[in-house]
């Protein structure tokens, strides 16, 4: 989901910094929240498992450039069922900046850019969980309809701020449009596998029950609301 760098440039920049800044703010509010109902060392346990899962997903895991961006397996839907959204946000954020500093500093420019296409995305997942999910219902005993629906938020979200930032930066001529068309196509994948992988991952977390009091998950994966 990286902006290829000069996609947006000059002064328009600029109005990353303004939406990054949001995000970040909402990231912090989220983390006062998520500490007021767990404790400072499971936040900070959760927040590392993130970061390394990102850092993963970006570097390990199969990506590929495709029009204006890249495509990748982030898994934002799982880090957020797993580890809870303050941690996933944090992760998100450290992760992307970790990749930029040592293995693709070409994308510093554009980490605000990046930033906001990965965390806006996710609280807006949060927002639409909070609504979907039954205030009874612990995630592991999510149905694959509800996964699907949450995975689905996440990369449109991904997608349509890719879009925005490519018509903003380059405007709406024929071949940024077809390359913006060739992204959200291609980013359909991941679509069709994050379900999987979630249901897969949720699967297996219903053998760790006898962990849920490690503080290395969000407390609503095993327990109801």
């Amino acid at each position: 989901m990286h902006i290829e760098p000069g996609i947006v440039d000059g002064a328009k920049i600029a109005l990353s910094y303004a939406t990054a800044a949001g995000a970040v703010t909402y990231a912090v509010k989220e983390t006062f929240a998520d500490l007021r109902a767990s404790n400072f060392a499971s936040y900070a346990a959760r927040a590392l498992i993130a970061t390394f899962g990102v850092l993963v997903f970006f570097e390990v895991l199969p990506h590929f450039p495709v029009g204006v961006s890249e495509v990748h397996f982030i898994l934002g839907s799982t880090l957020f069922l797993v580890l809870g959204a303050a941690p996933a946000a944090f992760g998100l954020a450290a992760g992307l900046l970790i990749q930029g500093a040592f293995f693709a500093p070409i994308d510093l420019p554009q980490y605000a850019i990046n930033l906001t296409t990965l965390l806006v995305p996710l609280f807006a997942l949060h927002a639409l969980a909070n609504r979907i999910i039954a205030p009874k219902t612990a995630y592991i005993d999510l149905k694959y309809s509800q996964v699907l629906a949450l995975s689905a938020a996440y990369q449109g979200g991904v997608v349509a701020w890719v879009a925005f930032w490519a018509f903003y930066g380059q405007g709406f001529g024929a071949a940024n449009v077809a390359s913006v068309f060739s992204f959200g196509a291609a980013y359909m994948l991941v679509v069709l596998i994050e379900p999987i992988a979630d249901l897969a991952v949720l699967y297996a977390a219903k053998s760790l029950r006898g962990f849920e009091r490690a503080g290395l998950f969000t407390a609503r994966l095993f327990n109801a609301a």
